[in-house]
């Protein structure tokens, strides 16, 4: 970890064991990115992130989902399994990595935008490509209430998800709570960030870290209230 972050936390490092392998998820606006960023910069590791704006489906996704719902999740399907699998290979495997999603929470998605027929042929394609792939060490699932989520996305002004309604990141957060209730492949650390600022707020970010590097397997949670 970098120095400022060391003297801050107070920690010995030798009694703690820090995962190699770190995914965050959570849903539209939760800020999966930022603290995967942050994570990275005090742990040295590199980031494996989505880079959602390299789908060339995603506006028109927002503007008529109905009718882009398929080919935007197909590549978003595609693009998480060729960072995965390139995660395998050679000295990437060895390498400690920080990473803002989830491949296996893909489907749920899928569920929420496909038609029947469509979620059918996509359920066929991620049977296929999911066996073997990497999984964390650490699984963070990041939540907030609804309403939070949609002042988030309209506060960051990323003009692509500007259309974004109230009612489906309600949706997504319903599917997150869901998914989440049922995991159990990795260890599992469920943050709420309603009150707490883990993109600017320094003090929360590393109570936060802190807490990390002193759980080890099954679920935990983390309900921290803002710091005055």
């Amino acid at each position: 970890m970098d120095q400022a972050t060391l003297n801050d936390l107070s920690i010995d490092l030798s009694a703690v064991s820090i995962p190699r392998y770190i995914a965050i998820e959570g849903p539209i606006g939760i800020g999966k990115t930022t603290l995967a960023k942050r994570l990275a910069e005090s742990f040295n590791y590199e980031t494996l992130l989505e880079d959602a704006e390299e789908n060339p489906f995603l506006e028109r996704f927002y503007q008529d989902r109905r009718n882009n719902a398929l080919p935007t999740q197909l590549f978003f399907l595609f693009q998480r399994m060729r960072k995965l699998q390139d995660l395998r290979q050679g000295e990437l495997f060895q390498q400690v990595r920080v990473s803002d999603f989830l491949i296996e929470k893909d489907p749920l998605f899928a569920r929420i935008t496909l038609d029947d027929n469509e979620y059918s042929l996509y359920q066929t394609v991620y049977d296929k490509i999911i066996e073997d792939l990497p999984k964390p060490d650490l699984v963070i699932y990041l939540q907030a209430p609804t309403e939070t989520l949609y002042d988030r996305v309209q506060m960051r002004g990323n003009a692509i998800e500007l259309p974004i309604e109230q009612s489906y990141l309600q949706q997504l957060n319903d599917a997150y709570t869901q998914f989440f209730y049922h995991y159990d492949d990795t260890p599992l650390l469920i943050v709420n960030t309603a009150e707490i600022n883990l993109a600017q707020g320094d003090l929360d970010y590393h109570n936060l870290v802190k807490y990390i590097l002193q759980i080890g397997s099954g679920r935990h949670y983390y309900n921290p209230h803002p710091i005055q």
